[in-house]
């Protein structure tokens, strides 16, 4: 049902952008001269009506891409494979729900990005919605206060290795990097960052894993799963410490 879904809603896309398309021309058609029909091909392109039509469909197209840029160049990437891997800790499958995780890790990218978010709104969304500065301009300025954000996640390393295999000129400050150096790098590091508190997490539930699979062997309980016995005390471990505030503390933390 789903790919049936999928298959009619790409045709549909498909239909709407010829139509688009071929609307476009049409309005950008001149007057027929020497023979009937005939579409001088600058005209159209430099039309508005063409214009608009392509902006129109790169607007839509960009839309699909706004999930990949917010992974990219956010504090999503870290917390959710934080979350994803207390709930591997905690042994308790799919409880909460990938769609719950999903939501409290946007959110949380939303806190941890809003200074960030709301320089972007000053220095360029509200410039270009006054006529103060074009697209071209306004895209550069938005995106330096995200590319300091993500420099001062990244690690040294992580940088160095995307500049050197890039065979650009070495940069004297960091800010010169550019930024597609500068985002493979900062999602290396955030990957790497994100699996060392994933480590530490594990810590004290494999310590409670082994405790309660030494005592069921020494009862000679070995038809009895250790796992299925030792989940509920992790669940009330994780309780008694607060644990969702400890690790929400944590993560906040680790982006300062």
């Amino acid at each position: 049902m789903t790919v049936k879904f999928m298959r009619c809603a790409f045709c549909v896309f498909a239909v709407a952008v010829s139509l688009l398309i071929l609307t476009g021309m049409a309005q950008a058609a001149p007057a027929a001269q020497g023979m009937a029909g005939a579409l001088n091909l600058n005209k159209i392109v430099e039309s508005p009506q063409f214009s608009s039509s392509v902006q129109m469909i790169l607007g839509i197209s960009m839309i699909s891409l706004v999930p990949f840029f917010l992974i990219s160049v956010t504090s999503f990437l870290r917390i959710i494979i934080v979350f994803s891997l207390l709930r591997t800790a905690l042994g308790t499958q799919q409880v909460p729900p990938n769609s719950v995780l999903i939501g409290i890790s946007i959110f949380m990218t939303i806190f941890v990005m809003s200074p960030v978010l709301q320089e972007v709104n000053n220095t360029a969304v509200i410039p270009y919605q006054q006529g103060k500065i074009n697209e071209a301009k306004a895209f550069e300025t938005g995106m330096k206060p995200i590319t300091q954000f993500m420099l001062r996640q990244t690690r040294e390393n992580d940088l160095a290795l995307f500049v050197q295999f890039s065979k650009m000129k070495p940069p004297t400050r960091a800010e010169e990097v550019p930024t597609y150096v500068v985002i493979p790098a900062f999602m290396i590091s955030e990957l790497k960052t994100a699996f060392q508190i994933g480590f530490l997490l594990f810590i004290p539930f494999i310590i409670i894993d082994l405790v309660v699979a030494n005592i069921l062997l020494s009862l000679g309980m070995f038809m009895l799963s250790p796992v299925m016995v030792s989940l509920p005390f992790k669940i009330l471990l994780f309780v008694l410490v607060d644990g969702w505030n400890l690790i929400t503390r944590g993560l906040l933390m680790s982006f300062r």
